[in-house]
């Protein structure tokens, strides 16, 4: 009996011992297994920037603690920790970093448009009048596609944004092959023009919409003009080096054509008309061989037109210095062009002095015309000529037919009056060996035109001078009438009629629609004026009940003149409730004067300090009668 229950003992005991190994042995595996999940989760956290995250052990599970920057960085750290150990294990301990502290996106848009339609990508902010901007790029886009890529943020909207954007919108409308980039305070332009006339008015036009709070920057191309004939004019002599006319087919011969100028003495800057027409490749080496030619002989005009060229030495040059100039200037031009050169003798007095024929024009329009005229026929030749030219009214002739003028002389008065009609003001003095043309232009091309002129009138050896200042032009914009009279013309549109509800709501009835229909034809020409659709009620029932449906009657209205296709993207909705009453509440007439839609302007300090809510609800129709309106210029 003792020996049997010693072996039970030992028995007893072995099964004790080993479950405590094994025991003791799971409980080292669990911690083995659990220190290194822990470990190796937290490494790989740290490796991809997730250091705020702190890892723990709970048996088999990981806890994820710490404050995330976002729920996407939270994400990330459970994607990693589910990567490593099993999903199921991974406890998401973690809280998001309170957002109000992010900064607002950059809000920006890029406005593209071409003949296949318009397109737009960007971001704008929440509160911007998407339907409204909408509206008006299908209005512009005129049936072509509307690309609307466009994004929105729930952001405060930024300083200038409202100004930057409404004005791209304006500019979007001349420009019909243009780029617009909008940025809070700021719009930057490219665009292509089909003239350099267009040019010049897109970018007067634009300056002049641009409101004082946007920065506009502008980048209007035009395509090279064609020239013909393709000219150039050089003159040297005791005044200095100019040129009278200057064509170039490309930038290099440009560069080359003033450099060549620079040598012979010429200081004023040169602007080279870059076109179209030019007659051979060597154009660039012709025109500077002519300038060193005229300067190897001290002075004298060099005339290109096309191939041909016309030198006129200076009266005096020496005949051997002459000759040797012209006759290598001559062989080294290239075949296609033709030299002729002359060495001018000075004209012998006459009894008479020296003819001359003289007109000017005043800044207001006003043509003079004096001097001598070979006949009669000339004479209502050239006052005919004129009064097409300047106007009937604005003619006044004292001229005198005298005998022996020089040849040719009506050609050289009919040019002179020709190129005196491109001025804005000036004067043409016509004698036998000159005529010289002074005043004012408002484009620099003026001066070769006139050049080409009288190349084309008098003849390449013709001497001329064209002496010119450019002004700028003053185009008169239509920015459309101004916010008072956009109001003006409502109140005189509705007369005694009134915008009317149905009974305790924000439902127009037909009468009104009809109202609404004659006030959108006005507000069409309003675009961009702060305008705000007032709403107001009589002092029965509750004042926020009272306030809430003026709210959403003057949104009604809103929204009924932008189904009309009214730009409504600077106009606003404001209910006053009983505010502002204009009659005595106590009668039923007053109450009914006192329901009212009024149209006034607001100021950009109002819009910054107001805002639209939405109302809570809506008063029930019992507590208030039946709403009348009327449009006005006060609330």
């Amino acid at each position: 009996m003792p020996l049997r229950l010693s072996t039970v003992l030992i028995r007893v005991a072995s099964f004790v011992v080993a479950a405590l190994l094994s025991y003791f042995a799971a409980v080292a595996v669990v911690a083995v297994v659990e220190n290194r999940s822990v470990i190796t989760v937290q490494e790989a956290l740290i490796d991809d920037d997730q250091s705020w995250a702190t890892v723990l052990g709970d048996g088999l599970q990981v806890i994820i603690e710490g404050r995330a920057p976002s729920e996407a960085a939270r994400f990330r750290s459970i994607s990693i920790a589910g990567s490593i150990v099993d999903a199921s294990r991974v406890i998401d301990n973690m809280s998001i970093a309170d957002n109000e502290g992010i900064a607002a996106p950059k809000f920006a848009i890029e406005i593209l448009r071409n003949d296949s339609g318009v397109s737009l990508i960007g971001l704008i902010p929440a509160a911007s009048d998407r339907a409204d901007i909408s509206e008006r790029i299908a209005e512009i886009a005129d049936g072509k596609p509307v690309n609307d890529l466009l994004e929105a943020a729930n952001f405060p909207m930024p300083e200038g944004w409202r100004q930057a954007l409404t004005f791209a919108i304006r500019a979007l409308a001349i420009l019909p092959r243009s780029k617009i980039s909008v940025a809070p305070g700021l719009v930057e332009v490219t665009a292509i023009s089909d003239s350099p006339e267009q040019k010049l008015e897109l970018e007067t036009n634009l300056r002049a919409l641009a409101p004082a709070a946007v920065e506009l920057t502008m980048s209007i191309s035009a395509p090279r003009p064609v020239i013909t004939p393709f000219t150039a004019r050089f003159s040297l002599d005791a005044e200095g080096a100019r040129f009278d006319a200057c064509a170039a087919d490309t930038i290099e011969a440009a560069a080359q054509i003033e450099a060549a100028a620079r040598a012979a003495g010429l200081e004023d800057d040169l602007d080279c008309t870059i076109a179209l027409g030019v007659p051979s490749g060597f154009w660039a080496d012709a025109v500077e061989m002519s300038i060193q030619s005229v300067y190897r002989l001290g002075g004298g005009t060099v005339t290109l037109s096309d191939a041909d060229i016309s030198l006129v030495a200076l009266e005096g040059t020496p005949q051997d210095l002459f000759d040797t100039v012209v006759g290598e200037f001559e062989n080294a031009l290239p075949d296609i062009f033709s030299l002729t050169a002359s060495l001018p003798v000075a004209p012998e007095a006459t009894p008479e002095g020296v003819p001359q024929f003289s007109a000017t024009l005043s800044p207001e329009g006003h043509a003079q015309l004096r001097g001598r005229v070979p006949d009669d026929l000339t004479n209502m030749m050239v006052e005919n000529y004129a009064k097409a030219r300047f106007g009937q009214s604005n003619l006044t002739m004292g001229t005198r037919v005298v005998e022996g003028l020089p040849r040719g002389w009506s050609v050289r008065v009919l040019a002179g009056l020709e190129a005196l009609s491109m001025l804005t003001n000036g004067s043409v003095i016509v004698q036998p060996d000159l005529v010289a043309v002074r005043g004012n232009t408002t484009s620099a091309d003026t001066t070769s035109e006139i050049s080409r002129l009288f190349i084309e009138k008098l003849g390449q050896s013709a001497e001329f001078a064209v002496d010119l200042n450019v002004v700028e032009q003053v185009v008169e914009v239509d920015t459309g009438p101004t916010p008072e009279a956009c109001v003006a013309e409502i109140l005189a549109v509705t007369g005694d009629r009134k915008i009317i509800f149905d009974p305790g709501s924000a439902t127009l009835t037909a009468e009104s629609r009809l109202i609404l229909d004659d006030i959108s034809v006005v507000l069409r020409d309003c675009m961009d004026s702060p305008i705000e659709v007032s709403g107001y009620t009589d002092s029965q029932g509750r004042e926020e009940m009272n306030k809430n449906l003026s709210q959403s009657r003057a949104e009604a209205v809103l929204s009924a003149l932008r189904s009309r296709r009214v730009p409504t993207g600077s106009f606003r909705a404001v209910g006053y409730g009983e505010a502002d009453p204009i009659a005595d509440n106590d009668t039923e007439e007053g109450r009914e004067a006192n329901r009212r839609i009024e149209f006034r302007v607001y100021t950009l300090e109002e819009d910054a300090t107001t805002t639209d809510e939405p109302p809570a609800e809506e008063a029930p129709q019992e507590e208030l009668p039946a709403d009348a309106s009327s449009a006005g210029t006060e609330g």
